[in-house]
Formats: structure tokens, sequence, C-alpha cells
């Protein structure tokens, strides 16, 4: 068997492990469990025995994440960048395109970013099974065996035995999520839950979409046609790919397809969905207690802290979550967390920016935080990578004073260019063009603080941009 293709679906933005998780940096790229990204180790677990170079479908914010994050971890692959979010159908669709482009009947396996898999050798025995019945035509899917009546998950029934020696069944039918004396019914029947991960030949899958989704067959086409590279990115032409209908790969494909196939997992899998599943997955006291980061827990039991950025402590109260940052505080109790969801829902309505941005904001170039706000000033904290460059820029309502407290920074003012070394400061007038660069081997930190009438992100008149915003 060739070797597959896995393609990773990462641009969701997982809101029910909110305040860790936000638009502008979703769980995937997160540490929730360990010291790397659910993205990271999705990507650790395709032995290269196994699989070749991954295909990475995200969207344009997080192509610098996506970027980084393997360069981190020493993984390469094509990184394709959606112009909007069409659900998965489109994502798979693409995939099929991609994959098809370098063997029309290449093995594809998709998967989804943020889920976790605790014994990676089953899964990867599993990978080989179900790759071997996908190349005979089936689309297979691993069910997970349930370890609870979960309600949170849509289940599958198994029938018949179809590739016996690797234990493949027919899907007799895939269910909705059910409540909790359904759930546990089909556990009794020998359910599975439907973890998300599908493996299938190129040209079965784009087949099935011709048949049952034509629209969004057609559109991940011609916007596959019609891409182009940026970067080192796959950029899909937004026109035809906005013509994708807006639906899950489920509803489009797998519960209608007549090649439906499901092959048992126990491998110790989660989607990571809520705080909850975080907890489960976390390691525990005694009295089932996590702490990441500064906590403390008295008198509790069942309790999980995450708390990176200050002290946070529980007392006498069992089964609660506390999760904060330095700009927001969750307190929920432990069976309630599908419901921040509409928590995050509720503060969008209200226009909160918390609700989605993180107070440190990631750029292709490093990142920068804000550290105090008035009516007329504010003040950050910038980091630009070695050898990176901000854009070359003006504004028209605010003048910056910039102060190196690390590293040295190469800045250009109007006409001029000057090195500016730690503990040196320069000041820049409102309406001058200026530029910051990173020319040395360690990042370089500095403390920015602006003062005019009007202070916002969009009072940036980019020039010229190595990142291709101007």
């Amino acid at each position: 068997m060739n070797k597959i293709i896995p393609v990773i679906m990462c641009g969701g933005a997982g809101t029910r492990v909110w305040p860790a998780s936000r638009e502008t940096m979703p769980k995937q790229f997160i540490p929730l469990l360990g010291k790397l990204s659910t993205f990271q180790e999705t990507l650790l677990r395709l032995d290269r025995e196994i699989f070749a170079e991954p295909a990475i479908v995200t969207n344009h914010d997080y192509r610098f994440l996506v970027q980084e994050q393997m360069k981190e971890i020493g993984v390469s692959g094509d990184i394709v960048l959606e112009p909007e979010r069409r659900d998965s159908a489109a994502a798979v669709a693409v995939g099929c395109e991609l994959a098809s482009q370098r063997a029309t009947d290449a093995i594809v396996a998709v998967f989804a970013a943020d889920h976790a898999v605790r014994n990676v050798e089953a899964f990867r025995d599993l990978c080989r099974k179900a790759g071997a019945a996908a190349a005979q035509g089936y689309v297979v899917t691993l069910g997970i065996k349930p370890t609870h009546p979960a309600t949170g998950y849509g289940y599958i029934r198994p029938g018949a035995l179809v590739v016996p020696e690797a234990g493949v069944a027919k899907v007799e039918a895939f269910v909705e999520k059910p409540d909790l004396e359904t759930a546990e019914r089909y556990i009794a029947e020998g359910y599975l839950w439907n973890s998300g991960n599908f493996f299938f030949r190129a040209d079965v899958m784009r087949s099935e979409l011709q048949e049952y989704q034509p629209e969004i067959a057609a559109a991940a086409e011609e916007a596959f046609a019609r891409a182009e590279r940026d970067l080192g990115f796959l950029a899909l032409d937004r026109e035809a790919f906005s013509r994708a209908p807006k639906i899950s790969i489920d509803y489009a494909v797998m519960e209608r397809t007549r090649h439906a196939a499901v092959i048992p997992a126990d491998i110790g899998w989660s989607d990571v969905g809520n705080w909850h599943a975080v907890w489960e997955l976390s390691e525990r006291d005694q009295r089932g207690n996590s702490v990441r980061g500064q906590g403390v827990v008295m008198d509790g039991q069942n309790v999980h802290i995450r708390s990176d950025d200050c002290l946070t402590t529980v007392l006498g109260v069992d089964d609660v979550i506390v999760v904060t940052t330095d700009d927001a505080v969750l307190v929920l109790g432990a069976q309630h967390g599908d419901k921040v969801k509409q928590l995050v829902d509720d503060l969008k309505r209200r226009k909160l920016k918390e609700a989605q941005e993180h107070r440190r904001v990631y750029r292709p170039w490093g990142h920068y935080q804000s550290i105090d706000n008035g009516e007329r000033h504010q003040v950050k904290r910038i980091v630009v990578k070695p050898g990176h460059k901000l854009s070359l820029q003006k504004h028209y309502h605010r003048a910056e004073h910039w102060i190196v407290v690390r590293g040295a920074a190469e800045v250009t003012r109007d006409n001029e260019v000057l090195m500016i070394h730690e503990n040196e400061s320069i000041y820049l007038p409102m309406g001058s063009v200026h530029r910051l660069v990173n020319p040395g081997k360690i990042d370089l930190e500095l403390i920015e603080v602006q003062t005019g009438s009007y202070l916002g992100e969009d009072d940036i008149v980019r020039i010229e941009d190595l990142y291709h915003r101007a």
C-alpha cells in the first residue's frame, strides 16, 4: 500500500475551552494538555513509515501560526488556505484535489487538529488497517469504543464485517447525538462514537462528492485549480470557494454513501471538546484535583485549575473548573462544559472583545501585548523574532516612542536608518514613515508608548509589507 496522505483540518475556533481558546488563538494551537499543542501532537502521531507529508487546511488568519508550529517540531508539508470557513465537506473536497495531484487513487486520511490520542501505537496500527480497507474502495471511519454514555457525540451502528482480517465492518447507520437513556442503550447494543476521522481513496471520495454534493465538488475543483502560491502557502480562489455550501462531511457524504465502513478504535481518544474533557485527560491527585500553572486547591475534590498568569485558589468547592487568564476568568460547574459556547455567544452579543481576542496578539513577525490603556495613551510590549521586520507604515492620529529592553533594533524613520540598542529609545512623530527590523540572532523586545487622539489598530497605513498585507 502506498503511503497515506494525511489532511489535517485546523481552521476552527474552539469556543468551548474559552477563555484559553479564542478566535485569535484557538485551542488546536494551545498546549492544553502538555508542552505541545494538539495540532503539533497530531502531526507527530503521523509515522513517516505510514504517512506521506501532511496537507494542512486552515484559514488565512492562522497561516503563520501553522507554519511556526510545524517548524518548531521539524515537520514540513503543504499549507492550504481557505478564504472563508465552509465547514468540513469543502475542506475534504480540497484535500481530495490536492491528493489527486500526487496520484488519482491516493489514499487520504482526514484528521482534526484538536483531538488527543493516548495510545499512539494502537492508533498507528488502526491507520494501517483503515488505509488498506480504503484502498479497496471503502470510506472508513474510526469508531471509538465508548467509555461512558456520552450525549455530546454522534454514534455509529456497525454491521457485518467487510474486511474481517482488519475488523472493518459495514456502517449500518450514523445517528445524531442522543439523550442519556438512548446513549446507554446504544452502548449496550455495541454502537461506537463517531470520531470524525476518515480514510478513503481520493477518486472514491471525489466520486461521492460529485454524486451527493456536486456544488461542493465543483467549487473545490475550481478553487484549487485557480489557487495561487503566496509566501509558501497555497491560497484557494475566494470567488470559487465561496460557492461551496456550508455543510459537514458527515451530512454531505458519510450518512449517504454506500461505501461507509467503520473500524472499532480503543486508542484513548478524546476530541478535547470542553474543560471537563481537559480535566479528564490531565494528571490528577488522589482527590481528583488537577492544577496547571499557579493554583492551590484546599478542601475540594475534582477541581481543575488553569492559571498561567496569577495565583488562583479554590477553597471548599467540589466539581468546579477555574480558568484564569490575564484578562478573563471562567468559573464553571464541571457538568456544564458544553454551555461555554453559549456563554461566548452571549459575550459576543455584548460586544466584549475578550470573547474573541487575547490580550497577546500574534503576528507573522512575533507578537505584541497591551500593558496599559488610557484615553489618549497605550503601552505595549512588542517581541520581534530574529530576522523579521514589521511593515513600512505611518499613522495619522498617533505618535510612538520605542524603548529597547532586549536585543537590537534597526529603525527606519523617514529618510534615516538608525540602530537602537538595549536601554536606548527613539521617538516617531505622528505621520512619520517608519519600520522596525530585528537584525540580530535573539528576540527583540521593546516597550512602545503610543499617544494621540485615536489609537486603534486600523490607524496603520502600510506602504510596504513582507507578508503581503499592504
